[in-house]
C-alpha cells in the first residue's frame, strides 16, 4: 500500500488521516500546512499524499474546501491500516489517529510519527529538513 506512493522515485510523505472531513481542527490544520508548503516540498523533491477513513463525498468536500492539490485517498479501513502500520485506532467512532511516514525513494520508511490523540504530527518544515539532512549525510556511489 505505502510503496505505491513512491512511483516517481522521490521522497514521499504519507499522512494517514483520522477524520479529516468530520471537522478535526488539527487534521485540517496539518493538511493546510502541507498544502501551503507545497512549493518548498516540491523544490526538495518531496511528494505528499494523504489517506482518510472518510467516504468519497466527504473527502472531495475537504479537498475542495482547503484547495488540496496532493492526492487524498478515501474509504480506508481503519483497522486494516492499523494492522499494517501500527497506527492507533479510535474505538467509537472508528477512525485512525494521526499517523505519518516519510518514505525514501525506494519506499522504505525513514521516519514515522504515531499519535494516540489529537496532537503529535509531522510538520512540513521537519519533513523538508529531514530530507535535506538525509541527502547530505548519505554516501553517494562512485
Amino acid at each position: 500500500m505505502l510503496s505505491a506512493l513512491t512511483m516517481c522515485g522521490r521522497p514521499t510523505v504519507a499522512r494517514l488521516a483520522e477524520q479529516t472531513g468530520r471537522g478535526c481542527p488539527y487534521c485540517n490544520a496539518q493538511l493546510r500546512a502541507f498544502q501551503r508548503a507545497g512549493g518548498v516540498l516540491a523544490d526538495a523533491g518531496v511528494r505528499v499524499a494523504a489517506l482518510s477513513v472518510d467516504d468519497e463525498a466527504t473527502t472531495a468536500a475537504l479537498i475542495a474546501k482547503h484547495g488540496l492539490t496532493f492526492p487524498v485517498g478515501y474509504g480506508a479501513d481503519a483497522r486494516m491500516v492499523a494492522e499494517l502500520t501500527g497506527a492507533f485506532v479510535n474505538p467509537d467512532p472508528v477512525y485512525l489517529q494521526s499517523t505519518g511516514f516519510v518514505l525514501d525513494p525506494e519506499g522504505k520508511v525513514v521516519v514515522s510519527v504515531y499519535s494516540s490523540g489529537a496532537i503529535g504530527r509531522l510538520v512540513p518544515d521537519d519533513v523538508t529538513g529531514l530530507v535535506r539532512y538525509v541527502r547530505e549525510h548519505t554516501p553517494t556511489s562512485a
